[in-house]
């Protein structure tokens, strides 16, 4: 067996600046508590991982490997997932701040970004086919050729982007975001009327 495969364990408080996590292929770990911020994870696969209440902050993510990895109630600022390995790229995030983060052109069909900040993030030419936005806060994020077809923004808010520049047969919205699909219009909804 490869040492550099790793499965089944739990990480607890782990500090990067003190103790660099190993180059490997974890699967079915848990990292809860871990302080990763500015670490390089470069070459990495993480298999049916979960990433609890951790900093990933600016974390480097050249060729990284997520595979049905799910992150709840971490930070996340500033990552560019546009540079992950994409063969079999799946995630699920939950309660986590994705602000300034990149999924330029990545295939994200069904992920699911739950209680999620979003702040300036860029889905620009993503796949976001039947993907979900549940209570999620999109302010200044970036939707441009991106396909949006049966996306679910029913509970999003915040967002603003031109419909025309995307894909959206049967996207997914409530009357009191619909808003944000028309400001390029420069459209005036009056809510007193």
């Amino acid at each position: 067996m490869n040492s550099n495969y790793i499965s089944y364990q739990n990480y607890n408080q782990v500090n990067c600046t003190e103790s660099p996590l190993q180059s490997a292929e974890y699967e079915n770990c848990i990292f809860q508590n871990c302080n990763f911020e500015y670490a390089d994870f470069s070459g990495f696969k993480f298999n049916d991982c979960e990433f609890v209440d951790c900093n990933l902050s600016m974390v480097k993510l050249n060729s990284t490997a997520f595979r049905d990895v799910i992150f709840k109630n971490s930070k996340m600022l500033g990552l560019a997932f546009d540079s992950c390995n994409d063969f079999g790229l799946s995630f699920k995030f939950e309660n986590c701040i994705l602000s300034n983060s990149i999924f330029y052109k990545l295939s994200l069909r069904k992920t699911v970004f739950k209680d999620c900040i979003l702040h300036e993030t860029d889905f620009s030419e993503a796949d976001l086919r039947n993907a979900a936005f549940l209570n999620c806060d999109l302010s200044g994020a970036t939707f441009d050729r991106t396909n949006l077809e049966q996306t679910d923004f029913r509970t999003a808010y915040s967002f603003a982007f031109n419909p025309d520049n995307n894909k959206m047969k049967a996207a997914k919205f409530s009357p009191s975001n619909l808003s944000g699909l028309l400001l390029h219009h420069k459209i005036i909804i009056d809510k007193n009327a």
